[in-house]
């Protein structure tokens, strides 16, 4: 590696991945340097919070701030890993990327830009926001961008509930967060039919394994969770129309059901697909309680599925334990929390 103080360029730096080296510019993060470029690094939440995104830098220097210890422990600090999400080179850079295990295709990340050709109240506090595209954009079943709020710096993930066929327009499931600063400050505020909107994208190592054909997928969803889930059953039966799919939606009350008629339709086209709404504060005449309890109330053994979990941490977590009850191999569950607002993400 170069030393960097004879460097022609001090506004960019170089990053090394024992493979490929890149150019990271000052102040960018290595993450999107990497992902910019084509180089794939696992990430979920982008946040800091997770971990995903970890990296060891085995030379050079790197700007990191503090991680918790639950993201980054003590003794990964001393080997030198960083949070890549939130870590900046000040000088040339050694880094070690973690194994990619995700059996997913992946894409290069890019800005974009469309405009609102739709948005629609589906259920209490809950819209529906499709964007029209100004050029095509290729991601995979389950992935996210992050939204651009107007006037800030700021910007907020959502996941796209379109399949990646759909390359011309995103769709996206958005539930209101009492003083959010995407949510009440701007999409159910002054965001209509027609505003411009702004995107970095795509995010996320959620996705849709294209290497397991004929396995059936069991899709356990809160709330919104169920966009990316919505992503991954269009893409899995435009691969297979007769590929086995179970998916259970879970709301407290039947107002905050959405999409219905999509799903009762979608079975109806596709007989070896199952749709089963929970309401876990309400009865009625469908399954109350929990989609993890409604999915082992079904299964004897899911030994022969993959899964596919999006929601609430308390629900995702919930619903892994009860797969893994009915004998689903760790390798097969893939799982996606979103996140309530916090000081660092608030929607």
């Amino acid at each position: 590696m170069s030393d960097p103080t004879t460097r022609s360029d001090p506004t960019t730096f170089r990053i090394d991945t024992g493979t490929t080296s890149v150019t990271c510019g000052s102040g960018q993060r290595v993450l999107d340097a990497l992902l910019r470029q084509g180089v794939w690094i696992p990430n979920s939440c982008n946040q800091g919070t997770c971990g995903t995104c970890k990296v060891r830098v085995t030379g050079g220097m790197v700007d990191a701030p503090p991680a918790p210890d639950t993201v980054l422990s003590d003794s990964e600090r001393d080997q030198g890993y960083v949070l890549s999400c939130q870590s900046t080179p000040t000088t040339d850079i050694v880094v070690e990327p973690p194994a990619d295990e995700s059996g997913a295709h992946h894409h290069a990340l890019r800005d974009l830009a469309g405009t609102v050709s739709s948005l629609t109240t589906v259920a209490d506090d809950t819209v529906s926001v499709t964007v029209s595209l100004d050029d095509p954009f290729e991601f995979t079943a389950g992935q996210y961008v992050e939204l651009s709020i107007p006037g800030t710096d700021q910007t907020r993930p959502y996941s796209m509930a379109n399949p990646p066929s759909e390359s011309g327009t995103l769709e996206f499931h958005i539930r209101r967060q009492p003083d959010g600063l995407a949510t009440d400050g701007w999409i159910f505020d002054s965001l209509t039919v027609g505003s411009s909107v702004s995107m970095t994208g795509p995010w996320g190592d959620f996705c849709h394994r294209e290497d397991e054909p004929g396995v059936g997928l069991i899709l356990l969803a809160g709330g919104t969770g169920l966009a990316p889930l919505k992503s991954i059953a269009r893409a899995a039966l435009e691969a297979d129309p007769e590929r086995e799919i179970h998916v259970y939606h879970g709301v407290r009350t039947e107002t905050e059901l959405y999409d219905v008629d999509f799903w009762r339709a979608l079975a109806t086209e596709h007989p070896n697909v199952r749709y089963t709404p929970c309401l876990s504060r309400q009865q009625w005449c469908g399954r109350a309680g929990y989609v993890g309890d409604a999915m082992m109330a079904d299964f004897g053994s899911c030994r022969n599925h993959a899964a596919y979990l999006c929601g609430p941490p308390a629900m995702v977590e919930a619903g892994v334990r009860a797969l893994k009850r009915r004998r689903m191999p760790p390798r097969r569950i893939r799982r996606e929390k979103y996140t309530p607002a916090t000081s660092l993400l608030t929607l």
